[in-house]
């Protein structure tokens, strides 16, 4: 006997499908359960959100056959979680370009060294490169008990092929049991090759992560179904567990100067030959948005401003506090904005020490890019616009002549 789909439930979220120690179920429009895997164990009953599942009565009597086969599919189910207790240590990988290091890798650090005192592991900072020997102090200094380098001229700029090959190499020699990665565009594209390559789950663009300290799970909480809600996701069956954070989600931890810790220099075999792409040429970005994740003061402009015209108003005042313009999806939608600009959860993720959301309604697409600013200061015509159950300080009016109010009056205290 099997479990029993209730079709008119099912949501097809694909809980059920992680959970299922056999690998009896899979998603088909609906779930469906291959009835010669299924054991009637129950697991994937206990955690569907939308009681789709039922588990039917077992059955009375089991001819020796059955029996052997429920035997082998439980003995599978033992060797799978013995596997997983090889996995050990909480990686976290330092990204580097041309020598300098990624603010999140040391905000993911932080983020690591929390996640190892929970389960009581040592804390490890991946750093691929060429000549990127001087990060390991700085790594050490933001947390990392220890530093697997790698080295080689192939890795000096990234390219897809050899920084996936030196990191799985190093996770199928040392089985990590947690690997965090920065969400940039470098991290996500990493990211993805790796959990791929190790046939491993991947959760892109977590807001938050902690352990479940009975189970070892990494709780992995991102803005799902359009921002909308909260979704809290877990790797049951494969190690390593993975997840990318943006830029600016986690707190910068405090830099402990004169800290040490173990370094380990791992020689992996890259060939040139070997891949399908290289570099050409490499073509620097330029301007105010390749700062934007780094900014400390941003004056966001909305769809209320009104049009492209007004953002002269805007820009005016982050001239005056030497801010950096950003814009809401809407404002890029329309046109007036590049989307290099845009904050939010299809853009940037922000933390600056202000931030100046202009004519902004505050949906929750917005607010999972901005929410951790440590002043919000909100401008909107609207009284009942969301953004105002956020923001540390509230006007409500015309933006067109409060932020030029704001301006001038910044400029008579700053020209003071």
């Amino acid at each position: 006997m099997a479990v029993t789909v209730i079709e008119k439930n099912c949501i097809a979220c694909g809980l059920c499908v992680q959970t299922c120690p056999f690998e009896a179920l899979e998603i088909k429009g609906d779930v469906v359960v291959d009835p010669k895997k299924c054991t009637n164990c129950g697991d994937c009953v206990e955690v569907c959100p939308a009681a789709a599942l039922e588990l039917d009565e077992p059955p009375k009597e089991m001819s020796a056959e059955e029996i052997m086969d429920v035997e082998e599919h439980e003995d599978a189910a033992k060797d799978k979680k013995d596997q997983l207790k090889e996995y050990r240590g909480v990686w976290v990988f330092i990204e580097q370009v041309g020598g300098i290091a990624a603010p999140v890798s040391w905000e993911l650090l932080g983020a690591g060294t929390r996640l190892a005192k929970q389960i009581d592991m040592e804390l490890v900072g991946i750093l691929l490169g060429d000549k990127a020997e001087h990060l390991v102090g700085e790594a050490f200094a933001y947390g990392a008990d220890k530093v697997y380098l790698v080295e080689h001229p192939l890795l000096k700029d990234y390219t897809t092929e050899p920084y996936t090959q030196a990191l799985v190499s190093l996770a199928k020699k040392y089985k990590p049991e947690i690997f965090l990665l920065g969400a940039t565009s470098l991290g996500r594209d990493l990211a993805g090759a790796v959990a791929t390559r190790l046939q491993t789950g991947l959760t892109a663009d977590c807001t938050e992560l902690t352990v479940d300290e009975s189970s070892r799970y990494l709780m992995q909480t991102r803005p799902a179904f359009g921002g909308n809600i909260m979704a809290t996701i877990v790797c049951r069956h494969k190690r390593p567990q993975m997840a990318s954070v943006r830029p600016r989600v986690m707190p910068m931890p405090s830099k402990q100067e004169g800290r040490h810790g173990e370094l380990v220099k791992e020689n992996v075999e890259l060939r040139a030959e070997g891949y399908t792409s290289k570099i050409i040429e490499i073509i620097e970005e330029k301007g105010s948005a390749v700062y934007l994740d780094k900014a400390e003061i941003i004056v966001a402009a909305g769809r209320g401003i009104g049009s492209k015209d007004n953002l002269k108003i805007l820009q005016d005042l982050a001239d005056t506090l030497g801010g950096t313009m950003a814009a809401s999806r809407a404002a890029v939608d329309a046109g007036w904005v590049e989307h290099s600009y845009q904050v939010g959860q299809t853009g940037v993720t922000v933390r600056p020490k202000i931030y100046f959301a202009v004519g902004i309604s505050g949906a929750i697409q917005h607010l999972v890019g901005m929410q951790t600013s440590d002043v919000i200061v909100a401008i909107n015509i609207d009284p009942e616009a969301p953004i105002f159950k956020f923001a540390t300080f509230g006007l409500v009016g015309d933006f067109a002549k409060i932020v030029p109010a704001l301006t001038n009056e910044f400029k008579k205290r700053l020209g003071a």
